[in-house]
């Protein structure tokens, strides 16, 4: 798993699969955000698969499906909503993790200076510099 801190509530990561639960729940995690539509490309584990394997290694999960390309404004609000109801610390994984860090990235505007956001992300390995202007807007 390549796994990449944001902050103390989020990590992100690249696709997961149902038999990495177990690893996340001794490395701390307590949920799992997921920002992928299933059926995304072949051979993808469907949120069902990773939701049961989720609960069974006690965890909380919950789809959060994004397609790639901006999100919209409804995408970013769902995810909000799942950072603050989950219980933390979370992973939030897409097939890349850039639509979950671009998610966190939307989330916090507002709520944290834009450099502070953009360094977070750019510490992670994801660069959010495109963004800029829609978070400081928000």
């Amino acid at each position: 798993m390549d796994l990449r801190k944001i902050d103390d509530v989020l990590t992100v990561s690249p696709q997961i699969a149902p038999g990495d639960m177990a690893a996340l729940k001794r490395a701390g995690f307590r949920s799992i955000i997921c920002n992928r539509p299933d059926g995304e490309e072949p051979g993808q584990p469907g949120f069902a698969d990773i939701a049961g394997a989720a609960a069974r290694a006690g965890l909380a999960a919950r789809h959060v499906p994004i397609r790639p390309g901006p999100p919209e404004e409804a995408d970013v609000a769902a995810f909000g909503i799942a950072l603050r109801e989950l219980p933390a610390p979370i992973l939030a994984y897409c097939r890349s993790g850039t639509r979950s860090a671009t998610l966190w990235s939307l989330s916090a505007a507002g709520t944290r200076p834009t450099e502070e956001i953009l360094a977070a992300t750019r510490a992670a390995g994801y660069d959010m510099s495109p963004l800029a202007d829609r978070i400081a807007r928000a």
